[in-house]
């Protein structure tokens, strides 16, 4: 007979570090998968050191069998969510799961009714899922793309996970795509005269991002980003602090001349991020730091040669969007981050994503330059009434 699943709420330091360490043992088994930093992830659930816990209620659950975790899942309530329009995801009642791992689907399904039932008991109605811990850290389940590794800050998942979840009730409620672009050979000719026309436009000026007021610079990214996404489905504005504290943790690895910010008459409209692709290196050292990872990773970081790159935000002010215009800064900042990436670092490879299935903006600035969808996550839905 299979011993029986309980359930335990994490309370404290040493089980939020139970949970992390759960999770690295499982993904450690997913082919593909890139073990990341562990003091990375624990500052992720700790509520003194995420300012997402501000406007985040949240419990962390431990599966346990024969005296071991087994398995583990995160229920989360977002202030900030819940006063969004209901027709962009979230809104009134709409909690989340996240950080789900389970051994088997009799523990998968222990973890989401334990979930499913502190929500309910914070008189949530709806749960979207697995969001970990927000929209802007890990959101979706891999369902597509389990045969090469991830990029910087992707989710890797098990592909039977998807028959779990969804055996538990859950149905589809979006899809995001990751697009995998070739960046050695030219942008298509519709492309560079998109570019030339906007270098003949005296309004605009494409600049870098500078790391010696990256604090300013950072909080121009994410105002823009703010008022560009805002209409998305599933956009939850940054708080000052989530600035602040973001900015922090991308600088290690922002280099000015893959970064760009577009202005219209001196005015920053527009912008594009393009990270390293750190995952190069963890492989390599396993996420382990000590003893000597930090050396290779430090190294790295210094020159990231030879990796792939990833764009996980771009964004072009509202009041620009769907003009000749927002075209034009676009690829502009697309072809001179291309042109540093392939000359500067030797990359060959670029990931843009995530992007919504239904951006029409961005699925058509993919297909303009010949990318194609690599990988593919799926958030679900439940009613809890």
């Amino acid at each position: 007979m299979t011993s029986p699943i309980t359930i335990e709420p994490v309370t404290d330091k040493k089980g939020r570090a139970r949970f992390v360490d759960l999770g690295r043992a499982i993904a450690a088994r997913v082919p593909f998968s890139v073990p990341q930093i562990r003091s990375e992830q624990l500052e992720l659930v700790d509520p003194d050191k995420n300012p997402l816990f501000g406007h985040t209620k949240a419990q962390l659950f431990l599966a346990i069998r024969d005296g071991k975790p087994v398995g583990r899942i995160s229920a989360q309530i977002d202030e900030l969510a819940l006063k969004m329009p209901p027709e962009q995801g979230f809104g009134p009642g709409t909690g989340m799961f996240g950080y789900f791992d389970a051994a088997d689907e009799a523990v998968a399904k222990a973890l989401m009714e334990a979930a499913e039932g502190w929500l309910k008991a914070q008189k949530m109605t709806r749960v979207l899922g697995p969001i970990s811990m927000a929209m802007w850290e890990e959101p979706g389940l891999l369902v597509k793309g389990h045969d090469h590794p991830p990029m910087v800050m992707m989710g890797h998942h098990p592909p039977h996970y998807q028959a779990w979840i969804e055996g538990a009730g859950y149905t589809r409620a979006k899809t995001l795509f990751t697009y995998d672009l070739d960046i050695t050979g030219e942008f298509p000719p519709l492309v560079q005269r998109i570019v030339k026309s906007g270098e003949r436009n005296e309004r605009i000026t494409i600049r870098q991002v500078n790391r010696k007021r990256w604090d300013e610079d950072a909080a121009i990214v994410l105002s823009i980003l703010n008022d560009a996404w805002s209409d998305n489905w599933g956009f939850v504005p940054f708080t000052p602090e989530e600035v602040e504290h973001g900015g922090k943790k991308l600088k290690p690895i922002i280099k000015e001349d893959l970064n760009m910010i577009a202005e219209v008459d001196g005015r920053p409209v527009a912008f594009m991020l393009v990270f390293p692709d750190v995952n190069h290196v963890l492989a390599r050292i396993k996420g382990k730091l000590f003893p000597f990872g930090w050396f290779h990773l430090l190294r790295w970081l210094r020159n990231p040669r030879g990796g792939g790159m990833r764009v996980p935000l771009m964004g072009v002010l509202k009041e620009f969007q769907n003009s000749r215009l927002a075209s034009q800064l676009a690829f502009m900042m697309i072809s001179y981050i291309r042109e540093n990436a392939t000359g500067k670092y030797g990359s060959h490879r670029g990931e843009i994503g995530w992007i919504l299935e239904d951006n029409q903006g961005m699925v058509a600035i993919a297909d303009t330059i010949k990318s194609e969808i690599n990988r593919e996550y799926a958030i679900y839905e439940k009613s809890l009434v």
